[in-house]
């Protein structure tokens, strides 16, 4: 029986039901494997002033310890302090974590499935209850905290036993990062085939109101993901509808830009998602238009391809290693007028949706899992004396 406990502060809650879904879905898929037993820890950080807004209210009622989807889920408090750059973020988390650690059931491995402050805590409570720890890398945890907290970052990375990340690109820059090439292995995500593929176009349109061309952007309304160059883009080419899913502090600038831009009509702001309707939004698209500045790898490129809508997106992180045909769409510079031809060419010329799911065969849930549960084990037995 391989024990493991899943550390990540990235993990889905009732209040947040999409936040870090991958590592949810990659934590089921291992938790479900034969001889496998899964603890996860998703630890919620919290400002000592935590009464002044609504959301930190609702992740302070949250329940300690839950059956979430099959899972036991802890769900430790630790401070954080607003303005310090995270720089204490990781020691508070090891000390809101030994105490619930010190009362589970006994753990073989610990899984860190996010990089900070996940990793630096991972590794002190491996020391600590000497077993082996294993950090993932995902994207946003190397480029951004790999440059805020570089120290923190690579002393982790250097300590641990094994890394993980999520694509070669990222692999790549954790290497210029100074982390050690022997130790990091590439761990790419899954997806569900069964939920994610092609659905009825017509269909789709029709329940959302919507019909012709239409171009859907997904992910968080933050300046890194770039929606307001789609929204450009989109503006660029009439008739075309945007349809951006996700919620955040850019709502009122996006909302702005496509008043000044006159297509107010034409760009929908659904706010957050629910992860199982995705496809449906994706099947009522022809395109998914992503201008995020930096990924790992990320999820909505590939359940796009599954659900056989291409892909227009830049040269950051692993989009070579997903658009590799012309049918799975385009790597382009992140302007908007780039983004509006290659829109356009996929829309005037749409490719094959064989070809389109095609290049999503090589991302599977249960592959991801299998691989993950062989680099866990592979670190405990490295552990364990021979004979």
């Amino acid at each position: 029986m391989l024990r493991v406990l899943t550390l990540s502060t990235l993990f889905p809650d009732t209040t947040r039901p999409n936040f870090g879904g991958f590592v949810e879905r990659q934590t089921l898929g291992l938790a479900a494997l034969p001889d496998t037993a899964v603890t996860v820890v998703a630890p919620v950080g919290l400002p000592p002033w935590l009464m002044r807004r609504s959301g930190h209210r609702a992740l302070a009622g949250l329940p300690r310890v839950e059956a979430w989807k099959g899972l036991t889920v802890h769900r430790p408090r630790f401070a954080t302090l607003p303005g310090t750059g995270a720089r204490w973020h990781a020691a508070s988390l090891v000390r809101a974590l030994m105490p619930v650690l010190d009362g589970l059931p006994a753990f073989d491995v610990i899984d860190a499935s996010f990089f900070f402050p996940d990793g630096p805590a991972a590794v002190a409570l491996g020391m600590r209850f000497a077993v082996p720890v294993s950090i993932k890398a995902r994207g946003a945890d190397i480029h951004h905290w790999g440059r805020v907290r570089r120290e923190q970052v690579v002393a982790a990375g250097l300590a641990a036993d094994g890394l993980l990340a999520v694509s070669e690109s990222l692999r790549d820059d954790m290497i210029a990062l100074g982390l050690p090439a022997a130790t990091i292995a590439v761990h790419r995500t899954g997806i569900d085939r069964a939920r994610f593929r092609p659905g009825d176009r017509a269909r789709a349109q029709a329940a959302l109101g919507i019909h012709g061309p239409a171009v859907l952007s997904l992910g968080a309304l933050i300046p890194r993901k770039g929606h307001g160059i789609v929204v450009e883009a989109v503006a660029r080419l009439p008739g075309v509808t945007l349809m951006i899913a996700g919620e955040g502090p850019e709502r009122p600038a996006l909302v702005a830009q496509a008043a000044r831009l006159g297509v107010s009509d034409r760009v929908r702001l659904l706010g957050a998602v629910p992860h199982a309707t995705l496809p449906d939004l994706l099947a009522a698209a022809d395109v998914m238009a992503l201008a995020s500045s930096s990924e790992g790898l990320a999820n909505a490129w590939v359940e796009a391809l599954a659900c056989g809508r291409p892909i227009v997106i830049p040269d950051a992180g692993g989009a070579r290693e997903v658009v590799t045909s012309p049918a799975a769409g385009r790597i382009v510079p992140r302007t908007p007028a780039a983004f509006a031809e290659a829109i356009a060419a996929l829309l005037a010329d749409p490719p094959p949706t064989a070809a389109v799911t095609a290049a999503a065969d090589p991302f599977s849930w249960e592959r991801n899992a299998h691989e993950l549960r062989a680099h866990l084990a592979g670190l405990v037995a490295s552990r364990t004396p021979a004979g």
